[in-house]
């Protein structure tokens, strides 16, 4: 695309981690086709899922294809500005179009103030000096007040009389309408005319068969006569062509009249006269030069199609027959094939579905032309009724171009944060937090392919409110995931202020924090020995379970098998297993080897730690911290950094042009953290707090002196 020559001075503001132009002033957005494409920040959206008026967005989307793009919104600032007098409007975003600020100086502008005026007065507004958005906002009830609309297309309801709004009725319901402007369903004149060329059409071939006598051979009975020769003339034609065969060789005469061996067949079932293999054979015996007989010696199968033809045909068209000679047949096809060249010249058409007489009656009377006047009387108010459209557009226009621009080509909106951007859907409430980052979504998991691609901590919740549902993508951008978990309930404000019960159905894990990420290493320690802890108990506590259930069902089973006659004297118990002295000596000692290694190593961090001056200490435990949690740290600093808003809206159908940011201190400002209000009194009594032991801190005290004693002891300090 080339770049119209630039004479407009622009400016820029800077956010987000890249330059954005400011649209602040009526003269930015008329010259806002020389500003390169590649400084826009986005150059197409969709319609569906903004938080915009719906309208406006229509208006601007001239192709219908459901997108906004560049030079749409170019035409429709060219367009807005080319029809004010005052032109600040347009920057300002007026909601209150004043009548005297119409550029009345152009022919477009004096008709579409003259409509702004007719609506006003329709609305009983006649002396007011401005109209707003609110006022247009009914323009199909405008139009259905007036009899013509200029849309060039007629409604029932606009003919003088029943017999011309039967007509209208009869067009629409047999080729189709239009949907005029008043909302209701018309005629066009192209589908006004197509019904009229297709009933004259038909009515003239229907004329023709009445011209030529040799067409309707047997006047309305011809058509019957047509069928059941069409019924039996593949097989009658196979007939006659094997009796010739059979003059021709006379070996062929047996042949023809089909193979022994499907009449033995035939011969072993049960047969009915509409058997397909019945069927299958010739239409009479086959002899050299014998006639089709007409009453016995028929196939069973195409007696009753034989008769039909008999009857219909041949006997109206040759007389009475016996049998039909293959000249017969040919001079009966002859009879008929007049009939046969009108019918393929028929003119198909759902108008015949009327019937010859309406539609002779249609044309023979002055119908078609009050129809035809009827539309062109309509289509002739058109530039008086566009204009009205275009009054409608332009308040529109004035109202919110300017704010659709600075969501568009800037996103002054949501880094200023001014306001919610239009791509913002409202607030999710969830785990202490409130996310400001969410937008709408249609298929989470289609979304989450390409969104996962903004670094961003991603949260998909299903929302419903009464029978209504929507599914919304949030972005956690401060704070820790630990408790977010598929499943989680919250509630969702729209933009409306409605609220929504919320429920995670879907998360794309990424760092929300260094914070987080400082802490993610020991939590994940803490998990392991916790899991491991568990694990072990678990399996401990099955063992016991295990082993009592097993000595129950010994015990039982003694019982069970005990005699019923006085108890015996007690068996000796069995004797105790022999201590193994070098099976535990061994064990103890692998044991002491264990903690010895332990100590040595606790010893010498100790030591070393002990050796250092007190100024060091603080530096040796902040390095050792640093090691366990500065590759998670640097991992999220990384990503952090890298968090763009683009692939987020690229997946709901925008093409973001810039690299959208969203750094660490943006990020922290779209998520709200839970906080004590400003000034609020705080008691720190808790009745239910945990109840502080002290022997674990005395425990803990007792071994750091023994570990110290030991040290000092052994000579190391």
């Amino acid at each position: 695309m080339t770049t119209p020559q630039n004479t407009h001075r622009w400016r820029f503001f800077r956010a987000g981690g890249f330059d954005q132009v400011r649209l602040d002033r009526a003269e930015d957005l008329l010259h806002l086709d020389q500003l390169d494409q590649k400084l826009w920040v986005a150059l197409s959206c969709p319609i569906q899922g903004l938080e915009f008026d719906r309208r406006t967005l229509e208006l601007i989307d001239t192709d219908q294809d459901g997108h906004i793009r560049a030079p749409e919104l170019i035409a429709a600032l060219h367009w807005t500005g080319a029809l004010l007098k005052d032109k600040a409007l347009l920057g300002a975003g007026a909601a209150t179009l004043p009548l005297d600020a119409i550029d009345d100086s152009s022919e477009e502008g004096r008709q579409v103030l003259a409509a702004a005026r007719r609506i006003l007065q329709s609305l009983g507004k006649g002396e007011a000096a401005s109209i707003t958005p609110a006022d247009t906002s009914d323009i199909a009830a405008i139009f259905a007040a007036a009899r013509f609309n200029g849309d060039g297309i007629v409604t029932p309801a606009n003919c003088q009389d029943e017999a011309l709004a039967a007509l209208v009725q009869d067009i629409m319901e047999r080729i189709g309408s239009d949907t005029d402007r008043s909302g209701e369903p018309g005629v066009s004149q192209a589908q006004a005319e197509r019904f009229l060329a297709e009933a004259k059409a038909w009515c003239e071939w229907q004329a023709a068969a009445r011209q030529d006598g040799a067409v309707l051979p047997l006047g309305e009975a011809t058509a019957a006569a047509r069928d059941a020769v069409a019924a039996v003339r593949a097989k009658v034609e196979d007939y006659f062509t094997r009796c010739r065969l059979a003059a021709f060789d006379p070996r062929a005469g047996g042949l023809m009249n089909g193979a022994e061996d499907d009449l033995k067949a035939l011969a072993t079932r049960n047969l009915e006269a509409g058997d397909a293999a019945i069927a299958a054979l010739p239409l009479a015996r086959i002899e050299a030069g014998r006639p089709l007989p007409l009453e016995g010696g028929l196939n069973p199968a195409w007696s009753a199609a034989v008769a039909t033809l008999a009857c219909a045909a041949v006997t109206p068209l040759l007389g009475q027959r016996q049998a039909l000679t293959e000249a017969d047949w040919q001079a009966l096809l002859a009879r008929l094939q007049a009939h046969e060249d009108w019918l393929a010249a028929r003119v198909e058409t759902p108008v015949a579905e009327l019937g010859l007489e309406r539609l002779q009656a249609i044309l023979a009377g002055n119908l078609p032309a009050r129809l035809l006047a009827l539309i062109a009387e309509d289509a002739a108010v058109a530039p008086e009724f566009e204009a009205i459209s275009s009054a409608d557009r332009l308040v529109h226009y004035v109202r919110d171009l300017a704010l659709l621009a600075n969501n568009f080509v800037s996103f002054r909106d949501f880094y200023t944060r001014r306001g919610k951007a239009m791509f913002q859907a409202g607030t999710l409430y969830l785990d202490g937090r409130s996310c400001e980052l969410v937008i709408p979504v249609n298929d989470a998991a289609k979304h989450a392919a390409l969104a996962g691609l903004s670094r961003i901590c991603l949260v998909y919740c299903d929302c419903q409110r009464g029978g209504e549902k929507l599914s919304i993508a949030a972005a956690f951008t401060a704070g820790d995931s630990d408790q977010l978990l598929v499943g989680r309930n919250g509630v969702f404000y729209d933009r409306q202020g409605r609220d929504w019960n919320a429920t995670i159905s879907k998360i794309v894990d990424h760092p929300i924090s260094i914070r987080q990420a400082f802490w993610s290493p020991y939590r994940k320690v803490a998990r392991m020995i916790g899991e491991q802890f568990q694990k072990f108990a678990a399996a401990k506590a099955a063992a016991v379970e295990q082993q009592s259930a097993s000595l129950v069902a010994d015990g039982a089973k003694k019982v069970e098998s005990a005699p019923a006659a006085p108890a015996a004297p007690a068996a000796a118990k069995p004797a105790p297993t022999p201590f193994d002295v070098g099976k535990f000596a061994g064990i103890f000692a692998a044991l002491g080897l264990a903690v010895g290694a332990i100590g040595t190593a606790i010893a010498s961090v100790v030591t070393g730690f002990l050796g250092l001056s007190w100024w060091q200490m603080p530096i040796a435990v902040a390095g050792l911290m640093l090691m366990v949690s500065g590759p998670s740290m640097l991992l999220a600093w990384f990503k952090l950094r890298s968090r763009t808003l683009g692939p987020l809206l690229d997946a709901n159908g925008w093409a973001v042009n810039a690299r959208a940011r969203i750094n660490i201190p943006f990020g922290t400002a779209l998520t709200q953290l839970a906080k004590l209000p400003e000034g609020a009194e705080r008691a720190l009594t808790d009745p239910y707090a945990d109840k502080r032991r002290v022997w674990p801190w005395a425990l803990t005290f007792l071994v750091l002196l023994a570990v110290f004693a030991w040290v000092v002891l052994r000579g190391h300090v």
